[in-house]
Formats: C-alpha cells, structure tokens, sequence
C-alpha cells in the first residue's frame, strides 16, 4: 500500500512530490504514467522539432529525481479505473495500487475535431514529447517541404516557428479571425501576426480545415487540405494545435465533481474526501476572475501540485490562486499577457494604451477601480515584473495611472514604502 498515489508525472507531480517530502521524508509516494519520461518540460517540445534542444536539455529534473525523493515511479503505466469506496487504482494490466491520499495530475489531451481525411499518414498532434519525436522523424523521413498548422494559439505559434526553422513553408489555419485571440487584443495581434509574415508564413483566418486530402500517387498520406471557403492548401504535414482538453475520463461516473475540469477547493482537494487534483485537469482559483477555472499553464501546475502535496502530507496550505499568464518569445518578437488582457466592453473597466507602430511596441494595461486586472506587453516586457507585482497585490494605482505606460516607469517610480515592501526577501 502506498500511502501517497499521484496519477500522473509531470508539472503538478513534480511539485507535489517536492512538497510531501519536505513535510513527510517516509511516507510511500507512487506515481504513474503513461509516459516513459515524464520529467521534461512540455513548454520545450518545439525546440526538440526545431533541433534547438535534445531530450536531455529538455528535463526539468535529473532520470533520479524519483529515487533521490523516495518515490516508485511507474512509468509506461495506464491507470484506467478507480474505486474511491475501496480507495484503489486500477493498471490496465489488472494491478491494483491501495492509497491513503490521492492526486490526480492527468493533464489534458489534444483537442482534434472532425475532419475528413483525420486519420492519414502525416497528421500530428502536438502536446507531448511523444508527438514531438514523432514529428520530427516523420519531417526527416519523408523530407518535408510544407505543413498545415491547424490553430493560431500559443501551441499553434511555437510548432510554427520550429517548422519554420526546419526549412518548412507553413500556413496557419485559425478559426477566429485574430491569432493568439486569447491572449492578444485586436491590435497586438496584428502586430505579431506582421512579424511572422515577413518569417514567411502564411495565415488562413477566420476558417477552419474541412478536408484532409491524400497525395496523387498514395491517398493514404497527407497531401494537402481543403478550407471551408474552398481554398485548397498543398502540405506534406498537418499539426492540430487548437488546444488541450482537460482529461477527467479517469473519474467520469465517479462521486468526483466535473465542470469543465476537476473542481478542486483552494487545497486543491476535490468533493471527495483524501482526493485532490492539480495541473491542466484541475478548475482551480483565479484571483482575478474571483471564480475557479481551468488554466492549463505549466508554471501554475507546478504551483497547484505543490499546495496539494503540502495537504496531502498534512500541512494545510492554501492557494492563493493564479491567472492566465504567457511569457512567450516567438519568431524574435517578446510578449507578455497577464489576466484580462483582451476583455469584452465593460464599463465597469479602464484600459490604457500605448503603441509605437515603427518598433512595433504596444503596452496596454486594463484596470478596475484603479487596480491592474490586465495587462499586455509586445516587444516592451521589461517591467513585467513590477507591474505584475501591482497586480497579484491588487496595488491602488490612482495616483501613478499615468505613469504606468510612460518609458521611463519602474521601480524609481513607485512609492518609497511600496519600493521597500518589494525589496523586502520573503
């Protein structure tokens, strides 16, 4: 029996593990996983496509991180059922795994629409080192020359560059008629979207893929696609990167409470007792929105693991919370985007706006009852960090609103007793 049983060995894993042995040095951990190597950064898998990085500069922890923290990693393991009356996991080899505590930390799972032609040689997906291996070899083995990128989003983007550096032609293909629509508003899009042009991209917006089509000589590898308005696209590759859904199979028709995602508390535990849920599966607490929601985002991740790993070992710790946060650097062009970058009309908000279209800089920062609620920075992330600050500590601004956006805004500008409170080592 295991005391502690984390399904799942990545982010959330990682820092749950961390946190039981700070406050539990023997108490049995096992994770499981699907993976055979879970602790890399997924955040990196287009720098294994573009050639920038080798599996081993994409680990976040050494191969012993699971022997130097007492813990039995059962790697290449599908969990597939569980018994929360009898408090067990079922393997799909028919082993049992009694627990005291339980962590689901089973992430999410590309998202693939219908689309005729789905199922031809030369369709990816793109989540997992797995899928990045197999993109890579493929890209090598049939010496690709072009690809369809289905989605305009931070997953989209990245395996577009990392094809782009491979020597690939690439079109984008986004439902929405602005690219990275989540993250960016109406004008920061643009910009960007300039950027990767000039790259050599190509973009579809507003349409989506409606057909798959083979190659001439083999109808069953890919050989181009067919938008909804009728253009035909010649590739050798398609990626779906339209996003990930979080994957709660593992406890559909269970007592375990489902809305989008898990529904945790703000100890990560969920409705049922000794069972707690972090990472991309989890809705947990955004301090922004003041609401749970499912932010699947790795530093987030790390962060919920590492509160459920302190409860679960009998700390009791609470999350403050997260919200959406990128920090992102693709095709040489920085972006920042924290909170309601991009909100709808509400007059209840206050947005400030700077651009300087010629460096291709755009700062805009959204306020409520002059608190910082949002914030988007392209090609200017240099006070990231202090602004954020303002934000995470809902910081009144009133008296320097003006100042926020001005070049020469930083820590100088602030107020001596906020400088201080700043500088203070927590």
């Amino acid at each position: 029996m295991a005391k502690y049983v984390i399904v799942g060995a990545s982010a959330a894993s990682i820092g749950a593990v961390e946190a039981i042995r700070k406050v539990d040095p023997v108490g049995a951990i096992m994770v499981i996983s699907e993976e055979t190597c879970a602790q890399y950064s997924r955040p990196m898998i287009s720098d294994l496509v573009s050639g920038k990085a080798d599996i081993q500069k994409m680990k976040c922890r050494t191969d012993e991180f699971w022997k130097e923290n007492n813990a039995v990693a059962r790697l290449g393991k599908k969990v597939v059922s569980l018994n929360l009356t009898d408090k067990t996991v079922s393997l799909e080899d028919g082993e049992k795994v009694v627990y005291e505590k339980l962590l689901l930390a089973t992430g999410g799972k590309p998202f693939v629409p219908k689309m005729e032609g789905q199922d031809k040689d030369g369709v990816f997906t793109f989540t997992n080192i797995s899928d990045a291996q197999h993109l890579a070899a493929k890209i090598d083995s049939i010496h690709a020359k072009s690809a369809v990128v289905i989605g305009a989003g931070l997953i989209g983007i990245s395996v577009t560059e990392a094809l782009v550096k491979r020597g690939l032609k690439v079109t984008v293909v986004e439902l929405q008629e602005k690219i990275l629509s989540l993250l960016l508003d109406g004008k920061a899009s643009d910009i960007v979207e300039d950027v990767i042009r000039k790259a050599g991209v190509n973009f579809a917006t507003g349409q989506s893929v409606q057909k798959i089509l083979g190659k001439p000589e083999n109808d069953g590898a890919v050989g181009g696609v067919i938008l909804t308005k009728g253009d035909q696209v010649p590739c050798d590759l398609v990626i779906v990167a339209i996003g990930v859904i979080p994957r709660t199979e593992l406890v559909a028709g269970t007592a375990v409470k489902i809305n989008r995602g898990i529904v945790v508390d703000n100890f990560m535990q969920t409705n049922v007792p000794d069972v707690y849920a972090s990472g991309d599966v989890a809705e947990a607490f955004d301090f922004i929105l003041n609401q749970n929601r499912l932010l699947p985002l790795w530093p987030l991740a790390v962060l919920e693991g590492r509160i459920a790993g302190y409860n679960m070992a009998g700390t009791k710790t609470s999350y403050e919370g997260g919200t959406n946060m990128s920090s992102l650097k693709y095709f040489g062009i920085p972006i920042v985007s924290i909170g309601l970058a991009n909100p709808k009309e509400d007059p209840t908000l206050e947005v400030l706006v700077k651009q300087d279209a010629e460096h291709n800089v755009y700062k805009k920062l959204v306020l409520k009852n002059n608190v910082i609620v949002g914030m988007t920075l392209v090609n200017c992330i240099e006070r990231a960090g202090v602004l954020f600050y303002l934000m995470k500590n809902a910081i009144n601004v009133k008296k320097i609103k003006q100042q926020l956006l001005s070049d020469d805004f930083g820590l100088a500008t602030l107020p001596v007793s906020l400088q201080r409170k700043m500088c203070v080592v927590q």
